[in-house]
């Protein structure tokens, strides 16, 4: 049994900050401002200017491709073309991958504004597979050895760009299915113990995977599942089955479906192939693609609420955040439920009247503020392709707040990186100050909103009596910060069960033979 005594910030439904906190054998038995006298006797860890909170989650990642891109080359900080290829130059020779994965090419953060080539690529890997993802996890460039791997599968795709080795839309997603149907079981399962053990160095205690990219008979869903369910540290995985076939999804007995790939309406602003309702800035014969037909998305989520799942849609442009909230609502119309939780990702562009359906149709958003001016999409890039208005209305945060809409943030990881101070100070410091929240607003939408979203809400997600205790304890009180000062915030340690978190080790059989016999929740 232990006391934690200080900044004790509940993320309670009144935000309350207590001086005490007990827990024992996993669970909080107290929180409050008056110590019993029963536990009095009991272990002292003094926060000092330290803060205790909840743990963050991350309400929308592709787990198993951040898993891989973690243990692979990340080029988000390489300042131009020469230097990725460098990078890739170093990584093939010392790699002993079959395939070779990078991860965070952009050609808006380096100097020769443009992604790098094929022609480029074969010359620093002429032998071996190289798939070079772009940032925004919608697009790649592939060398030749790929390419000719691939090419059956993609031509005649929409994307297929075989001269430059840049593959997009539909093209990209063959791509990603070819390269994820070949990485060893293994090698996939060992990397998403160490992306565990990096999301909970990170303060994060749960996600939310979208899955289901290639493997045949979806066996990474099934793989996530039952790894969710075999992990020893309490470490939560919430997997959500990437299908457009409702029949499918109910076979998982996950009780919920989407997330991006074949539940993704539109593209993204980095291939200006997101949906907008008028033609781009830069380009009046552009207004991006919607990859279904409203009636094919409105059969979808309506076979999907009969079923009794929780839905969730990818929309960034305007267009096709219309078209989510347009079709969640025909679902609620033909067979309306009270605690649906259905949900549209992303929500980077929307519309007034879209607003109002998620508003009034209790629709949840899990928003990344990390997108918010970032490196890889600078606002300059933004602005040049949508106009001032429409860059300014961007990641509506405090808009759909006021609306009375649940927020809860993630990192769409690998697009970018997991790290929860990143999404305070962000949301905080919006580059639009009408979209700027408070630190408290923040803090729950960061934590308990996010297990909200996944019904977890009654065992985690904030510091109350009778919970789990998932913790984290900051090197400051974040309340006490001004918001420019978020960014000094440091994860000391993370608590899962009541114990600080230890790392995930050991054969990739064991939490896999472990999850096929539990029952834990995945």
């Amino acid at each position: 049994m232990k006391v934690y005594q200080g900044n004790v910030l509940s993320v309670n439904s009144k935000n309350e900050v207590f001086r005490f906190l007990v827990e024992d054998k996993g669970k909080i038995l107290f929180v409050g401002d008056e110590l019993p006298e029963e536990y009095r006797c009991c272990e002292i860890v003094a926060l000092g200017q330290r803060a205790l909170i909840p743990t963050f989650c991350d309400t929308h990642q592709h787990f198993a491709s951040f898993a891989l891109f973690n243990a692979g080359l990340n080029v988000m900080e390489a300042k131009s073309n020469t230097e990725i290829l460098e990078m890739a130059s170093h990584f093939y020779q010392r790699s002993h991958a079959k395939t070779l994965i990078a991860f965070g090419a952009s050609p808006y953060s380096v100097e020769e504004r443009r992604l790098v080539s094929r022609e480029e690529l074969d010359r620093v890997c002429p032998d071996k597979p190289f798939f070079m993802v772009k940032y925004d996890g919608h697009a790649c460039v592939v060398n030749t050895v790929l390419l000719r791997q691939i090419e059956d599968k993609c031509k005649g795709l929409r994307g297929y760009h075989p001269d430059s080795g840049e593959m997009n839309q539909e093209a990209f997603f063959a791509v990603s299915d070819h390269i994820t149907a070949s990485i060893p079981v293994p090698e996939l399962i060992h990397d998403m113990m160490l992306a565990v053990n990096y999301e909970a160095s990170m303060g994060i205690g749960m996600v939310h995977s979208v899955s289901g990219v290639g493997f045949p008979k979806d066996l990474d869903i099934h793989m996530e599942t039952w790894f969710a369910r075999g992990l020893s540290s309490g470490f939560q995985l919430r997997v959500f089955p990437q299908k457009f076939d409702a029949e499918k999804a109910v076979k998982f007995k996950l009780g919920r479906v989407g997330g991006c790939f074949q539940c993704a309406l539109d593209g993204c602003f980095g291939s200006t192939d997101a949906a907008l309702l008028s033609p781009y800035a830069n380009d009046d014969s552009n207004s991006g693609v919607l990859y279904y037909t409203d009636e094919q998305v409105t059969k979808f989520c309506k076979a999907a609420n009969r079923a009794g799942m929780q839905i969730e849609l990818h929309a960034i442009g305007d267009r096709a955040f219309a078209q989510a909230a347009a079709a969640l609502k025909a679902a609620l119309d033909d067979y309306p439920r009270d605690d649906h939780r259905h949900g549209i990702i992303h929500a980077c562009l929307t519309t007034e009247e879209s607003r109002k359906i998620c508003a009034d149709y209790h629709i949840q958003l899990p928003m990344q503020v990390s997108f918010d001016n970032w490196r890889q999409e600078p606002a300059e890039y933004t602005e040049m392709i949508l106009g001032r208005e429409r860059n300014t209305a961007l990641n509506p945060v405090r808009t759909m707040k006021d609306l009375g809409c649940t927020i809860g943030f993630g990192s769409d990881g690998p697009c970018t990186d997991p790290n929860p101070i990143v999404w305070l100070y962000k949301a905080v410091n919006h580059s639009n100050p009408n979209e700027r929240v408070s630190i408290q607003d923040a803090l729950r939408m960061s934590t308990y909103n996010g297990y909200w979203i996944s019904f977890d809400e009654q065992e985690r997600g904030s510091l109350e009596a009778g919970k789990v205790a998932d913790m984290v304890i900051l090197s400051h009180n974040p309340y006490k910060l001004a918001p420019e000062e978020l960014m000094k915030l440091r994860v000391e340690q993370t608590i899962l069960r009541g114990k600080e978190f230890l790392p995930e080790t050991g054969s990739f059989v064991r939490p896999i033979l472990k999850g096929i016999f539990s029952s834990n929740k995945a």
